[in-house]
């Protein structure tokens, strides 16, 4: 569940029957009205997106190439890299496209479809997180027993509940939005149909939404990050016992990468949170979610090729693969 639904500021509107329509399309303002910087943002989130693709994608085929990475804390990398390139996929193309045409209009359909995924998605990335945290922490603190608890049966599991529940939670936030009625101004604050937004449009009562989003943000959001805080809490108390330095680097460097994606993706998402909540700037929001939506999963692929040797050597024997065959 992305971050914009932490206790979004409720946005009062009047029920009243004139200020009611029935419309097929929503209005996404994106970042700039102005003309000449269009061409500027479509260049930068198309080579944001190109990276993005890119990276995410080597990241599975160097995971399912290599048998030396067939192994729990890829297995999740790689699921994870799947989930940020759909995250992605969702949001820029028809951003991409609306510069190109100077369309800003899409269709309730869509923009339901595409708040929908995005909710899939993001809360796909929290669930991840916490899977790859647990695994750390089995790995660490329990090393005698890791094969036996972290078995296929075991991460497959993990994977197919956290896909499960982020369904079912992303459907039910959508069923709600259906039953919705609009003002005339159907025009959304953001660059894509995030539900926080939605919400704020609409002429009908909004009430049982936000009771819906507070009750799910703390099951499917602060629990995991909870667990993940306890993984860690527990990781760091089992490293400060092993005696060397050396040993202590070692075993802290199994968790780099993991916690460096972690601190990105709770700092970004508390952007998008204090941004929608403490300011009016829509600008501000804006960006924000850009960095949450967008720049994150960019980064991600770099941050585990730069800080995993594994990773690098995968990628290094696929390209090397690649370049022979040719």
């Amino acid at each position: 569940m992305p971050f914009s639904l932490f206790f979004p500021s409720r946005k009062e509107s009047p029920i009243v029957s004139e200020n009611q329509t029935k419309f097929t399309d929503f209005i996404l303002l994106r970042f700039s009205e102005k003309p000449e910087q269009q061409e500027a943002l479509f260049g930068l989130f198309l080579g944001m997106y190109l990276v993005t693709v890119i990276g995410n994608l080597l990241i599975i085929l160097a995971v399912g190439s290599d048998s030396h990475l067939h192994r729990p804390m890829y297995f999740f990398l790689s699921n994870l890299s799947f989930v940020d390139f759909c995250m992605v996929s969702t949001i820029v193309p028809n951003l991409l496209v609306s510069i190109l045409i100077e369309n800003k209009a899409i269709t309730h359909v869509d923009c339901l479809a595409q708040m929908y995924f995005f909710m899939v998605f993001s809360c796909m990335d929290n669930f991840l997180l916490t899977a790859m945290a647990y695994d750390r922490f089995v790995a660490i603190c329990h090393p005698l027993r890791y094969s036996a608890i972290m078995n296929p049966r075991l991460c497959g599991l993990l994977v197919l509940l956290s896909w499960i529940i982020s369904l079912l939670d992303s459907l039910l936030h959508t069923l709600m939005v259906t039953r919705l009625s609009f003002c005339i101004d159907h025009e959304i604050q953001h660059f894509f149909c995030d539900l926080a937004e939605i919400l704020k449009l609409s002429c009908s009562d909004t009430l049982m939404n936000y009771i819906l989003i507070y009750i799910l943000a703390g099951l499917l959001v602060f629990l995991p990050f909870t667990g993940i805080l306890s993984s860690y809490i527990q990781i760091c108390s089992s490293i400060l016992k092993i005696p060397s330095s050396q040993g202590k680097y070692k075993a802290f460097s199994t968790c780099g990468s993991h916690l460096s994606v972690v601190s990105l993706f709770y700092s970004t998402g508390l952007g998008v949170y204090f941004s929608s909540s403490f300011t009016h700037s829509s600008w501000k929001s804006t960006v924000a979610s850009a960095m949450y939506s967008v720049v994150t999963p960019m980064l991600n692929p770099f941050i585990y090729t730069l800080r995993n040797k594994d990773i690098k050597d995968a990628l290094r024997k696929l390209i090397s693969r690649t370049v022979s065959s040719q």
